[in-house]
């Protein structure tokens, strides 16, 4: 695919809330000291149904204390996140000026608004009809988050919600970058978010033998490539940039973070849950990704793997970073940040490809922790416990998502 006369893509905004903070410093500096954000659950709710695991990464700051009362009213908490992560990324940006008509929005998720829907439900059954909030159907629905950030911005270029699990926050960049593009849009605010910690999607997760049931020590649960990982852990929060065409950026001068080059989606066809093992999907989405963004494996320093501390996935990504890189993986530096964040499901991927663009930005590739005990099948460079130094000059970062029913998506970045 030709790329010398396809438009350039920048990010120039960044906004997040997230286990690790409230906003992307903190939660940065979090992730280069290391610190987990998994804790043991204090809500009534995990005793009264017996919840197997006790514990997630829930946000480390309340969104009643980022929003208005009236808005955390009308808005699932899967939209509160999103609207707290998109004003700081708006903020960052430096909140520019620009035409509503050239100005998209791409919010995804995974699931959408559970907490919502399951407790209209409670309601519904427990009070009557009479009693369901009017505003419920809007706030469960998964585009209630996009479309609160339209109304909030005056978007109207077009609002739009990428479901597909957990890759869903990566492609909602992909589609962004398609939109400005394509030339429906000069600024795209685009991420993912996700709200599940409640006790039917742990207990569904539980039941899938998917979550780690380290009840006795949290922080150290998520342990990607360790020998004695045994599961993800839950987490929830929001990862929002903004991007625009770098025409757009500089004629404005605004700051650029980094260059969102180019993306790669495939399906697996494989397993609703469980990754085709060789990661022959993951692989051609890593090739597409930089094939279309006229890279080579060569150019990749450093990548945000997907890693989400499950036995079966995190070598299944590992076969597919060795298929589409070969030789060149032995030098690129593996960061796996689910370690310290949880698994955001609908916005890991877009808050791990907001940790990108900080290591491009910052030159500096963040830590996976709980690494203790490699697995010996685990043959490629993971940073483990200290930040790592990347490499001055032009260099390249890739992000790895994929999801529950076969999605892969692969994101591109490159430093400015």
């Amino acid at each position: 695919m030709a790329t010398e006369n396809r438009t350039k893509v920048v990010v120039t905004g960044l906004g997040a809330t997230t286990p690790l903070g409230g906003d992307v410093p903190t939660t940065w500096q979090a992730a280069l000291e290391g610190r987990s954000g998994a804790r043991t659950l204090e809500h009534e709710w995990v005793a009264r149904y017996e919840i197997p695991v006790t514990f997630a990464a829930e946000v480390a700051v309340r969104p009643e204390d980022q929003l208005a009362k009236v808005e955390t009213r009308r808005l699932d908490p899967s939209g509160q996140y999103a609207l707290a992560a998109a004003r700081e990324a708006w903020k960052d940006a430096g909140s520019p000026e620009v035409d509503p008509l050239r100005l998209g929005a791409v919010v995804a998720s995974g699931i959408g608004g559970v907490w919502t829907l399951l407790n209209s439900y409670d309601v519904l059954k427990e009070k009557g009809p009479r009693r369901v909030f009017p505003l419920t159907v809007p706030m469960l629905m998964p585009n209630g988050p996009a479309a609160a950030i339209s109304l909030e911005l005056g978007a109207r270029a077009g609002t739009h919600t990428p479901v597909s699990a957990c890759a869903s926050g990566a492609e909602a960049m992909a589609y962004g970058m398609d939109m400005i593009r394509n030339g429906r849009a000069d600024i795209v605010v685009c991420g993912g978010t996700e709200a599940a910690i409640h006790p039917l999607p742990i207990a569904g997760f539980a039941a899938m033998q998917a979550l780690s049931t380290r009840n006795d020590d949290p922080a150290a649960a998520s342990r990607p490539y360790d020998a004695g990982r045994d599961g993800f852990v839950l987490g929830e929060g929001a990862g929002i940039v903004v991007i625009e065409s770098e025409e757009h950026a500089k004629a404005r001068g605004a700051r650029i973070y980094a260059e969102l080059v180019s993306a790669g989606l495939t399906s697996d066809a494989h397993h609703i849950a469980a990754p085709d093992p060789e990661g022959s999907g993951a692989s051609r989405a890593m090739l597409f990704a930089l094939e279309s963004g006229g890279l080579s494996p060569a150019d990749v320093v450093h990548l945000n793997a997907h890693a989400t501390s499950t036995p079966v996935g995190d070598l299944a990504e590992l076969n597919a970073i060795r298929g589409a890189l070969g030789k060149d993986a032995d030098h690129v530096a593996i960061s796996a940040t689910k370690s310290m964040t949880g698994h955001l499901l609908g916005a890991a991927g877009a808050l791990e490809g907001i940790f990108c663009v900080l290591a491009l930005h910052h030159r500096l590739a963040p830590p996976t922790i709980n690494l203790d005990d490699p697995d010996p099948a685990v043959d490629l460079d993971v940073v483990r416990k200290d930040p790592r130094p990347l490499p001055a000059g032009d260099i390249v970062a890739l992000n790895n998502s994929f999801g529950f029913g076969g999605h892969n998506v692969a994101v591109a970045f490159r430093s400015v």
